[in-house]
């Protein structure tokens, strides 16, 4: 169902204007880049001692590229053919910018999952990997597209995420932009599909 346009709305509805214009359709059109949420399922929390119980975890975000994936081409040769199969499937590597004063935790909480990878101060790597339950992966990430009424439209979902890299934007008070936090993330598998699985 299309939402009003500007001259469809109550106010102006039955004026003359809004009868003389065209109605626009917004149900042809594609999907609009800037109506999407981003999604944790089962984000790691740590703390000194182990992993808190993983838990949903929403955030602002104001980039997302990277949810890619190829298949190497197998090329078979004969006397006078020459023939292609597919090979091993490689996945992108996802890279999000985070609206750091969205939520002020933000990038202190984004960092301290990445320390579950390599820790800076200590020097360990992947320190809860080998604990019964714990892991130092999220069980997944959801890029959820909306359509025109902030409904779900389709998900893209990627599996066995986990950081790879942690990157504070430049302090710069003689501007206006708002702090930002990209992290780069790799994962181990990735699905698509339409709003009627989003639950």
């Amino acid at each position: 169902m299309a939402i009003q346009g500007f001259y469809q709305n109550d106010r102006l509805a039955n004026t003359d204007l809004a009868k003389s214009l065209p109605r626009v359709s917004d149900q042809l059109d594609s999907f609009r880049t800037y109506q999407w949420e981003i999604q944790f399922r089962n984000f790691p929390r740590p703390t000194k001692e182990r992993l808190q119980k993983p838990e949903d975890l929403t955030l602002a975000a104001k980039k997302v590229t990277g949810i890619e994936i190829s298949v190497e081409n197998k090329t078979v040769d004969r006397v006078n053919d020459r023939l292609n199969y597919p090979g091993k499937a490689t996945l992108g590597e996802m890279v999000v910018t985070f609206d750091n004063l969205y939520d002020h935790n933000t990038a202190v909480e984004l960092f301290e999952w990445f320390k579950t990878i390599y820790d800076p101060v200590t020097g360990a790597q992947t320190i809860y990997s080998g604990r019964f339950r714990d892991t130092f992966k999220c069980q997944s990430v959801q890029v959820v597209e909306l359509d025109n009424n902030l409904n779900p439209a389709q998900v893209f979902e990627l599996y066995g995420v986990y950081p790879t890299k942690w990157s504070l934007s430049e302090l710069n008070y003689s501007t206006s932009d708002m702090q930002t936090v990209e992290m780069s993330f790799k994962y181990d598998f990735m699905d698509a599909y339409r709003n009627s699985f989003v639950g």
